[in-house]
């Protein structure tokens, strides 16, 4: 006897069957798993030394722009602020003083603006497999420290020029290179996952991050601002990072009630920021 007749599948059936693949993360999805980073430190090199390099690809200058930047806006700013506006410089000559606040300031600036536009522009690799997404701008942010040594070298030689020399006090660079990172890190992380749901944070940014800028004490001392209004001032956490900045390199006292407020709110957005980015994590493959 023939063998019966198999009824055939219908269009339903086979729609069930067809296998879905879905990404996803391990159960501490809505915390910070360090461990799950450490083990992917390796992308993280990777995805750094890759966004260097291309930003730098097919350009007539290369890492010169990583100098022209702080340098050319320090030349303005001399002549606009400095010359033309007579805006004190704690007795610092103006063009170093104005280039020891744009240093730290364009590192944060330039690594919050490619940190939160890395995930829209990682989209591919997001959608089919799985890694921690925060290395995306957490790398953005990782590759500005390029830029910044290249442009620290400026800043040592116009000191030589100005008369300037380390002292001990130098030796606080280092936390407040960190402090930077971090502020930098809470800041590109939380707009990287802003950026996925909502495209016209693209849009905004550059217009806050200008604001930003004169809201810190980039062009101008603390003690400029007048005194009823400067714990405003100090509530922003680039304050004393800024002011650190100044003081390590100029051998100045160093206001570290400043600079404690910044190390707080830095921390304080910092773990916001993650949060944050991990509660938006889970909707990232279907809407980037």
């Amino acid at each position: 006897m023939p063998p019966p007749e198999m009824p055939e599948a219908s269009g339903d059936h086979a729609t069930e069957s067809t296998p879905t693949i879905k990404i996803v993360a391990g159960r501490r999805s809505a915390g910070l798993d360090l461990y799950d980073l450490w083990r992917h430190r390796d992308l993280f090199y990777f995805l750094m030394w890759r966004d260097v390099k291309v930003r730098y690809k097919q350009t007539l200058l290369g890492a010169s722009w990583a100098i022209l930047q702080p340098l050319l806006t320090m030349l303005l700013f001399t002549v606009i602020f400095g010359r033309l506006a007579k805006v004190p410089s704690d007795g610092i000559p103006y063009p170093i003083f104005a280039y020891a606040g744009l240093l730290p300031w364009t590192f944060f600036s330039n690594a919050v603006t490619i940190s939160s536009n890395s995930l829209v522009g990682n989209a591919a690799i997001i959608t089919k497999v799985y890694f921690p997404r925060m290395m995306i701008p957490a790398a953005a942010v990782g590759a500005g420290l390029v830029d910044f040594a290249i442009a620290g070298v400026i800043l040592i030689a116009m000191m030589a020029w100005y008369g300037f020399g380390l002292s001990p006090a130098a030796l606080m660079l280092a936390p407040l290179v960190i402090l930077t990172v971090i502020l930098a890190l809470a800041v590109g992380t939380w707009t990287s996952g802003l950026n996925v749901k909502y495209r016209d944070v693209r849009y905004a940014l550059p217009f806050f991050i200008q604001m930003w800028m004169y809201a810190s004490p980039v062009i101008y001392p603390t003690n400029f601002v007048p005194a009823q209004w400067r714990w405003l001032l100090v509530l922003n956490p680039l304050t004393g990072v800024i002011e650190g900045y100044r003081s390590a390199l100029f051998n100045r006292p160093f206001e570290w009630q400043h600079m404690a407020v910044s190390a707080v709110i830095s921390l304080a957005m910092l773990v916001y920021g993650t949060y944050s980015f991990k509660q938006m994590e889970r909707e990232f493959a279907d809407i980037i």
